[in-house]
């Protein structure tokens, strides 16, 4: 069952918009999405936070600009995926152009797993650095950092995950998250935690004399990279995240990007000039994502921070098979998941726990994320790791916290989960194969005690009918400009519509003819085989459908039911 729930746009708030000149399908729209004034559309740079409030940004810039003074090696541990990636170009791009000595680590997550650990510290000392600086990990980092002491290594930590209840013994910690920050907005990507510590360290530079007689390094030139880590790590766009993606499809649309962002636009056969945020999340963010799930993220960080297109080519090219390979991976997963729990009704649990001995370390993720999406169940998904271990991915839905709802298994079972960590929707968590039927006993009874019933109802919220003048390339190339993403949802709108054809393509995808009064319109439901009755209630959004050359507009269908 799926709930369809209009979004109220209070009336005072979109007046107000379209007299300031705003669109009126867009006044109704940012209306709805909690925007009174276009001073909250201002997404000039002249509006980003400062980074002043920024607690340990000011301590982490003095030690990096002395380290930079004093010609101390550097070193970047990062995380393996798309946000981690980005992260580490942005330090690397940035700190090079300030005359740094740096380089950088990205653990392969089979061998060593997440964070910086103890064994990525023993590796990282063999590269001799006098300073590591983690991207997008290190919150959770405590042995870690007490083993790069040991070895008289000092410690930058740039995170934005939520903290444990005990802080890394780290030099400095920069992290919105953190006890004792008040920086306003806590959704920043680990990217732009990275882009924000840049910032800091230029100012101290700046201050110190560093760039007298020479052109100061432009870091909004990096901004592509902030943009694309910040969407693709699927946080909350709130008005400074929207800024930072702005301010990078910016870029990208006037064709002022990084060598590696311009050729995984080519890989993936996307126009940058009409660069949007469903480009960034769902065709350059999961060719990088596969480096990091199927081989080494190595070769997407060379992707970015390479300044030869040609070789940034050739890296994309392989980012684009690899991408191939893992969607072919997670299609044998899904239906190997699907067949397992045709054995178990999904409606009469609060969550779901899957396992396949075979299964691919690298993609669980994914498929918890497809499962969940199917049956509206927070899922954590596992595979095999080293020794007796089991890795796993969980993804949630709004109405559970995830990283909350594990840490509340480990005070009920303290011995079940030998270590997590994550956000509200996403987390990791690494389990013993042996315990795998009581972590999924104990997380059933944990989410069955902390969600609401009705949350486990999926619902889509939208912003009601499209006036049929609406449905055109004009109003489908105004709303793909427009800044989309998690916490400020693409529109969606749903309608009655009469169906005039239907058919089914690659035998899993549902391509229909929809009539509106005397307007006559393409639709697609992909992953969706069922016929669809003579008169439906749709859920939609309004694309551009490019075919042969030719532009028309084509209704996304997210749901449609017997009208």
């Amino acid at each position: 069952m799926t709930r369809i729930l209009p979004r109220p746009a209070p009336t005072r708030a979109v007046t107000r918009l379209i007299e300031a000149g705003t669109h009126p399908l867009l006044a109704r729209i940012y209306a709805a999405r909690g925007i009174e004034n276009r001073e909250q559309l201002d997404y000039s740079l002249k509006s980003l936070l400062p980074p002043t409030q920024l607690k340990g940004v000011h301590e982490a810039a003095q030690i990096l600009a002395d380290a930079i003074e004093a010609g101390a090696r550097m070193l970047i541990v990062a995380d393996y995926d798309c946000d981690g990636a980005t992260a580490c170009a942005v330090g690397i791009r940035a700190l090079r152009a300030f005359g740094a000595d740096v380089g950088y680590l990205v653990p392969n997550r089979f061998e060593y797993g997440y964070g910086l650990t103890p064994a990525i510290v023993e590796l990282a000392a063999g590269l001799e650095p006098d300073l590591l600086i983690t991207v997008d990990n290190g919150i959770a980092s405590v042995e870690g950092v007490a083993a790069a002491r040991e070895h008289g290594i000092a410690t930058v930590i740039t995170d934005h995950h939520l903290p444990g209840d005990v802080l890394p013994d780290a030099d400095v910690i920069v992290n919105p998250n953190q006890p004792g920050c008040d920086f306003p907005s806590k959704a920043l990507a680990g990217v732009g935690v990275m882009f924000y510590t840049m910032l800091a360290l230029r100012a101290e530079l700046r201050e110190r004399g560093a760039f007298a007689g020479k052109t100061e390094p432009n870091l909004a030139e990096l901004l592509d990279l902030v943009a694309l880590g910040t969407v693709a790590d699927v946080v909350k766009l709130d008005h400074n995240n929207r800024i930072l993606v702005s301010q990078g499809l910016q870029r990208m649309r006037a064709d002022r990007m990084q060598p590696g962002i311009r050729a995984l636009f080519a890989a993936a056969g996307r126009d940058a000039a009409r660069a949007t945020t469903f480009d960034m999340g769902f065709a350059l963010g999961p060719r990088l994502n596969a480096a990091g799930r199927l081989a080494d993220m190595s070769l997407g960080i060379e992707c970015l921070i390479t300044d030869d297109m040609g070789r940034a080519l050739n890296i994309a090219q392989e980012l684009d098979t690899l991408n191939r390979e893992r969607r072919s991976i997670e299609a044998g997963m899904q239906e190997e998941a699907m067949t397992g729990l045709d054995a178990i009704d999904p409606g009469s649990r609060a969550s779901l726990t899957l396992f396949e001995p075979e299964w691919h370390q690298g993609v669980i993720g994914i498929l918890a994320g497809r499962i969940k999406e199917k049956f509206h169940r927070p899922t954590v998904a596992f595979a095999r790791g080293n020794e007796g271990e089991l890795k796993g991915s969980g993804r949630s839905i709004p109405g559970l916290h995830l990283r909350d709802a594990l840490d509340l298994v480990t005070k009920q079972a303290p011995d079940l989960i030998l270590k997590f960590g994550g956000h509200a929707m996403a987390a990791g968590l690494t389990i013993r194969e042996t315990d795998l039927a009581r972590f999924e006993q104990v997380f059933e009874a944990v989410v069955t005690g902390l969600i609401d019933p009705a949350d486990l109802t999926r619902s889509l919220e939208t912003d009601g009918a499209l006036e049929d003048s609406l449905y055109s390339l004009e109003t489908a190339r105004l709303l793909e400009r427009e800044i989309w993403g998690q916490g400020f949802a693409a529109p969606l709108f749903d309608d009655t519509f009469r169906v005039e054809n239907q058919r089914i393509l690659k035998d899993k995808h549902l391509k229909l003819q929809l009539r509106k009064g005397h307007t006559r319109i393409d639709a697609i439901q992909f992953n969706h085989a069922d016929p669809a009755s003579p008169s439906i209630h749709a859920v939609f959004r309004l694309a551009v459908n490019e075919y042969n050359g030719v532009s028309s507009i084509q209704l996304m269908l997210e749901h449609f039911e017997a009208a």
